[in-house]
C-alpha cells in the first residue's frame, strides 16, 4: 500500500475553497481524523459532486474509496505532517485534499 506524505505548513491557511466541504480542524490529529473519513467514505465525494451544475458529468473513479486507509497526524511547531496510507489513486487523493485544504498542501513523498 502507498504511503504519501502530506505537509500543511501553516494549518490555519489548509481551508478549501468551500467551507462546507473545508477542513475545521485546527490540531494534526483532527486534520487526520477529517481526512481520513474523506478517504475511507464517500460523504465529502458526494456532498462535492451534489454542488456541481452537472454532477453526471464526474467519471465513476472519482468516486472511488478506500475503507482501510489511514492517516497519521504528526503536529511539528507550526506544520503539521500527515502519514497517508490508501491504495487510492494519487488523483482521487489530490481532490480530497483540494476541497479540504485547497493550496494550502504539499505533497512531500510517496513511498
Amino acid at each position: 500500500m502507498p504511503r504519501y506524505y502530506i505537509t500543511l505548513p501553516d494549518p490555519t491557511k489548509a481551508r478549501g475553497s468551500d467551507p462546507a466541504l473545508s477542513f475545521s480542524a485546527f490540531g494534526a490529529e483532527g486534520f487526520a481524523e477529517q481526512l481520513q473519513t474523506a478517504i475511507r467514505g464517500a460523504g465529502l465525494f458526494e456532498r462535492w459532486k451534489a454542488r456541481l451544475e452537472d454532477p453526471d458529468e464526474v467519471t465513476a473513479a472519482m468516486s472511488a474509496t478506500d475503507p482501510a486507509a489511514s492517516v497519521r497526524g504528526i503536529q511539528h511547531d507550526i506544520r503539521i505532517d500527515l502519514e497517508v496510507d490508501t491504495t487510492l489513486p494519487s488523483q482521487v487523493l489530490r481532490q480530497r485534499l483540494s476541497l479540504l485544504a485547497g493550496h494550502g498542501w504539499q505533497l512531500r513523498d510517496v513511498t
